[in-house]
Parts: structure tokens; C-alpha cells; sequence
């Protein structure tokens, strides 16, 4: 169990691929924990070196006292590629993660050489929700939202033909301390990240489900039309397509690589 001190807290994650190949660093969405990008590794670790974390409270890296931020989680993540040696690597968030991504390319320029954002949005579109989302796993648990969360991960196509995937959903987010889960919620309502778009100086490529109620095709659009020379490509997924459709981004992700390396003429 891998874990490591930085910013004054402890991380758990996982490194793999070949040592010394260009690095990949996924970031994971509220509830979720490292597994969520287990779909992704089988392509991605062929040729690359690829970082997985779990973020406060969440998976197996401990709670801390709240209030949480884009920025403390996004500084967890500097401290964590610093303190691994991985230079300038691509970096991918979904959702939550996403807006950790979208804060770290904007503030840490030089830390990274490409972004991926996947289902994902600058300002959540109904960040009131949360609130509701944070009394009602206060009064019983993260059980308390298990299935509405479900519901939003995933179509009811996936759900009914990949019983088995989402059992390893639904673990992972009762896996996901109360703490550390209403934290990430208000990480989630607060967090306004418009302004930070047109400082995004890397290659970029927007990801967008085409069922996804959470982060809609517009917060897309608007990460797209936000971010200087930003592609976007739409995958018939909901919310978590890393899990629903992990082969398929993969494939997304591993021709923006190779994009980006031809961009950069290396």
C-alpha cells in the first residue's frame, strides 16, 4: 500500500508502467477512489509511466478536517508528482478531478505538458445540490445517496448489461469516508474556475458523455471555448466514463498523447 507524506497530509496511490516512460497523472471524481482507472490501464501502461491517487478521504488516503479546495487538492498532486520524479507529464481529471486539473495547468504552468478533462466543468451547473447531497450523507452515510449517485455514474444500458462494474462502483463509494465525502461535496458547490480557463497554456482535450446529467455537453463546450486551442471529442456515456467507457477514452487519450508529442516535435 504505497502511500506518501506531502502537504501535510498522507496520499496512497499507485505507480505503473514502465519506469522512466512519459508520465500520466488521473485524478478521480467525488466518491471514487485509484480503481475508477483500472478500465484505462491495460492501453496506458503500456508506454506510459501512469500515476493514480486517491484524494482526501477518499479510497485509502485519510480525511482531513475540512474545508477542502481545488487548490489544496490540487497542491497535493504538485507535491506528489514533484516528490515521485515524474517531469512535466499529461494530466487527466474527471469531474472532481477535472477541476483539480483545470486549477493545476492554470496556477503550476510549467508542472505539466498536456490536460484531458473529463466530465467535467469549470462551475458546477446546479452547485446548490450539493448542499442537500452533504445533510442527507450527515443524517445517514454515504449509503444514503449510493443509488442517486449510481444513477448519474452510469446509463441504464451499462447498468443492466455490467452488473459486475457496478458493484465495483458501489464499493467504492461506500469505501469513501463520511468526512472526507461531505468535504468534497463543498469542494464541489465553491468551486468557480471560469476565470482560470483562459490561462491554460497546454494542449487540451474536453471529454464529454452525451448521457451525462452532472456535467452536460454545455460545461464541456464552455471548458472548449474557454481554453485556447482546446478539442473536444463526446462519448455516448453518463457521468463515469472512465469506468463505463474506459477502453474507448483510453483510446481518446492515447491519440492526444501522441498529438501533443508531434505538436511538440519530440
Amino acid at each position: 500500500m504505497p502511500m506518501l507524506s506531502v502537504n501535510g497530509t498522507s496520499v496512497h496511490y499507485r505507480l505503473d508502467g514502465p519506469p522512466g516512460a512519459p508520465g500520466v497523472v488521473l485524478c478521480n471524481s467525488l466518491g471514487a477512489d485509484l480503481h475508477m482507472w483500472d478500465p484505462l490501464l491495460p492501453s496506458l501502461g503500456e508506454r506510459h509511466r501512469v500515476l493514480r491517487l486517491d484524494a482526501r478521504g477518499h479510497g485509502l488516503s485519510p480525511s482531513t478536517r475540512g474545508p477542502y479546495s481545488v487548490e489544496l487538492l490540487a497542491q497535493d498532486v504538485a507535491a506528489l508528482i514533484s516528490s515521485l520524479g515524474l517531469v512535466r507529464p499529461h494530466l487527466c481529471g474527471l469531474s472532481l478531478g477535472g477541476m483539480v486539473a483545470i486549477w493545476l495547468a492554470a496556477n503550476a504552468p510549467g508542472l505539466v505538458s498536456s490536460l484531458a478533462l473529463c466530465n467535467t466543468a469549470a462551475r458546477m451547473p446546479r452547485p446548490m445540490a450539493y448542499d442537500e447531497r452533504i445533510e442527507r450523507v450527515r443524517a445517514g452515510g454515504v449509503a444514503a445517496v449510493l443509488e442517486a449517485v449510481l444513477a448519474v455514474w452510469f446509463t441504464p444500458h451499462f447498468r443492466a448489461a455490467h452488473p459486475e462494474a457496478v458493484d465495483r462502483a458501489r464499493a467504492m463509494i461506500l469505501g469513501t469516508s463520511e468526512e472526507g465525502y461531505r468535504a468534497a461535496c463543498a469542494e464541489v458547490r465553491d468551486a468557480d474556475l471560469r476565470e482560470a480557463l483562459g490561462r491554460v497554456g497546454v494542449p487540451t482535450l474536453v471529454v464529454a458523455g452525451s448521457e451525462d446529467s452532472a456535467t452536460p455537453p454545455e460545461c464541456a463546450a464552455v471548458l472548449a471555448q474557454g481554453i485556447p486551442g482546446a478539442r473536444s471529442v463526446e462519448l455516448p456515456v453518463a457521468h463515469l466514463s472512465a469506468l463505463e467507457a474506459g477502453p474507448r477514452l483510453a483510446q481518446e487519450l492515447l491519440l492526444f498523447f501522441e498529438g501533443t508529442k508531434r505538436q511538440a516535435g519530440t
